[in-house]
């Protein structure tokens, strides 16, 4: 679904990812981790095109969109739920959703505007409130339902789980896991790395702008350095 090959992306001077490579197979969630700063939403951004990509090349489906436009970008499948969920607060939870659609024909949208309230009942309570006026995790929910109304082939979530209490954290790791359980590829950015190992089928650790250890995430989880790192002692 996506490859990615010597994608550097730099802020001025400054080198925020450096050479990275790396794939994500279709039908699968690939992880990245690391420490805060160490490059992983830098990725994320410069994928869905927001971030200014120095060098490097990055194929969907085989096709090169490096030099791509966000919205084309959007319109070929690589959709992006950004970090800390950036909903629109002065407009309802339904206008938030059809904004997630706003390239598809208006016939295709109620549909999935249906599909999106049965998936998350939440927002069909709320569908006239605020977004503003949402729980944290209610925003979550919306920002991952927002993604998906654009029907994504490859979607990136940022931090999905950024301050949510642990209840919700669990939450928004069985989404993950029925995403994928439904086809959908996924590349996760997480500081929880123990949960985002367990929904993956593969782990790249990146530090400092590259990536240092990559593998299956069922021997990330038991490798003694991303124990002692990522995960802590005695897991």
């Amino acid at each position: 679904m996506l490859e990615v090959t010597d994608l550097t992306v730099a802020y001025g001077p400054i080198e925020a990812v450096r050479s990275v490579s790396f794939t994500v197979q279709a039908g699968t969630v690939a992880t990245l981790i690391g420490p805060n700063g160490a490059g992983k939403s830098s990725t994320l951004n410069a994928l869905s095109g927001v971030a200014p990509q120095r060098c490097g090349r990055i194929l969907l489906e085989g096709q090169d969109i490096s030099r791509w436009s966000v919205h084309r970008r959007v319109a070929a499948g690589l959709v992006q739920v950004p970090e800390g969920r950036l909903v629109l607060a002065g407009m309802s939870v339904r206008e938030n959703l059809e904004l997630g659609a706003y390239r598809r024909p208006r016939t295709e949208v109620a549909a999935d505007l249906e599909r999106m309230e049965v998936r998350f009942p939440i927002l069909r309570e709320r569908r006239n409130a605020a977004a503003g006026t949402l729980s944290g995790g209610e925003q979550q929910m919306l920002a991952i339902a927002r993604g998906l109304m654009a029907r994504p082939k490859l979607l990136l979530l940022d931090e999905p789980s950024l301050g949510l209490a642990p209840l919700l954290v669990r939450t928004v790791f069985e989404i993950v896991t029925e995403l994928r359980n439904s086809g959908l590829t996924i590349l996760l950015v997480e500081q929880n790395a123990r949960q985002a190992l367990n929904v993956s089928s593969f782990g790249y650790v990146i530090e400092n702008g590259k990536i240092v250890i990559e593998g299956p995430a069922d021997k990330l989880r038991s490798d003694p350095a991303i124990i002692r790192t990522y995960l802590g002692q005695g897991v």
